[in-house]
Parts: C-alpha cells; sequence; structure tokens
C-alpha cells in the first residue's frame, strides 16, 4: 500500500481535532469579548474616542491630528505592536489577521501545518484585552477593530469616517502609487475584510450609521476640519454627560 494511503487517515483525523479545537476557541474567543466589555458600572474607564473608517477615507491620518492636538495616544497599527507585547507572539504573523476576513480553512489547516500561523480568535482575545486596558488609562483615540463595538457606547465618543468614492479612490492612489484598477481592488477587499471581521467577532455591520454617534464625510470638512468637529462634538459630550461621570478635554 503507498504512503500516502496510510497517511491520510491520520491528516483527516488530525484536521478533525484542530476543527473541533478551532471551534472551542472561537467560542471561548466571543465569550472573552463579552465578558471583557467594560459595561459594568464600577468599571472606571478613562477618556477616549474610537474612531471607524472606509478604506482611503482618511480615519489614521484624522486620529493622528485628534492626538496632536488633544495630547493623547493614538492606537492604531501599533495595536499590533501591544498584542504582540502583551501576548509574546510574532507581530509579523499578528498582521496577517488584523483587520482581515476570518477564514477557517486557514485558521484551521493553516496552524496545523505551520505553528507560526496565528488563529483570528486567539488574535480577538488579546486585542481585546489590549483595548480594555487602553480605554482604563484612558486620553486615548481607537481606530478601527471593533473598538467602538466592544467598548461601552456611553463612556466615549464613536465616530465613523467616510468619503466619496472619488475622493477615496484618489487618496488610495496617491498613497499607494496605484492605479486606478489596483485601487478599486484594494478599496473593496480593505472594506471588505474589515466588515467581515467586525460582523464574525462583534456581529454587527460597521457601517450602521446608528453604532456611532457622529458621521463625518470627510470630503466635505477636509481632514483638519474633520479633527476639528470630533473635537467640538466630544467637548459638547463631556459637557452634558452625567455628572456621575465627568470629562474635561484641554
Amino acid at each position: 500500500m503507498k504512503e500516502g494511503t496510510h497517511e491520510e487517515p491520520r491528516i483527516v483525523a488530525a484536521a478533525e481535532r484542530q476543527m473541533r479545537a478551532w471551534s472551542w476557541c472561537q467560542e471561548a474567543a466571543e465569550r472573552a469579548a463579552q465578558s471583557r466589555r467594560l459595561d459594568r458600572p464600577h468599571a472606571e474607564l478613562g477618556q477616549y474616542i474610537t474612531i471607524s473608517r472606509e478604506a482611503g477615507a482618511g480615519g489614521s491620518e484624522i486620529a493622528k491630528l485628534l492626538g496632536q492636538q488633544l495630547g493623547w495616544d493614538v492606537l492604531d497599527k501599533n495595536l499590533v505592536d501591544r498584542v504582540a507585547e502583551r501576548s509574546h507572539l510574532s507581530r509579523s504573523a499578528l498582521e496577517l489577521v488584523d483587520e482581515t476576513e476570518p477564514n477557517w480553512a486557514y485558521d484551521v489547516l493553516g496552524a496545523w501545518l505551520d505553528r507560526a500561523i496565528i488563529p483570528h480568535e486567539r488574535y480577538v482575545v488579546h486585542l481585546c484585552r489590549v483595548i480594555a486596558a487602553a480605554a482604563r488609562r484612558g486620553n486615548v483615540v481607537l481606530v478601527g477593530r471593533g473598538a467602538n463595538l466592544l467598548l461601552p457606547r456611553d463612556r466615549g465618543l464613536a465616530v465613523r469616517i467616510i468619503a466619496s468614492e472619488k475622493y477615496r479612490l484618489r487618496r488610495i492612489m496617491e498613497g499607494h502609487a496605484f492605479g486606478e484598477a489596483q485601487a478599486r481592488r484594494y478599496m473593496a477587499e480593505t472594506d471588505r475584510a474589515r466588515r467581515d471581521f467586525v460582523i464574525r467577532f462583534f456581529h454587527h455591520d460597521i457601517s450602521d450609521p446608528h453604532l456611532f454617534d457622529l458621521v463625518i464625510q470627510v470630503d466635505r470638512l477636509g481632514l483638519v476640519g474633520a479633527a476639528e468637529a470630533i473635537i467640538t462634538a466630544y467637548r459638547h459630550w463631556t459637557a452634558v454627560r452625567s455628572p456621575a461621570a465627568p470629562a474635561q478635554v484641554s
């Protein structure tokens, strides 16, 4: 009998074990995300703003402007650094699952074939811990990754940054030196991956305007104007908040 025939049942059995483990990990990740929601009355949270964004709309740039004007930390791609540091996982491996479309075959068979591959669920558990820790410290702008859905709605300002297709395509073409066709693919794939990531782990459509306190079409205001509008909205929001949770922005 050929060697491959002997090996096939073992491979199938191993894959089935990994699939069962993946299913358990998926449930554990969801339970962990729910248990770490900071909506308990006694949870002490600092000041934070969450930024959700369409690809090419300038969400990261606006977050940087907010950080500069408020003197706050900004957690965007450097969230991956924090996760890598806390979890002792490879940053390059984490980048492969950061705001990407969850893929069960990749997570199950990839992790089985290559120990360096990190399942999405494991990443999300560590991501939730980092976001929660950042919110407790406060004075932070959190970009993407479902932060507005993990953190309590009434304790920070949730902002969605959108823009017209023309505006987004132009910025992507300039920022990545893409042609129009390549920029369109990038925009569609990035938006889809972010949407699927949030649906999979937070069970919401990230484009739903009801999830946000403020939705800004940035090509109408510009990046600086959008940042100023967010700061104005945040100052107003802190002024009308319940006295039980006062906050000031200098």
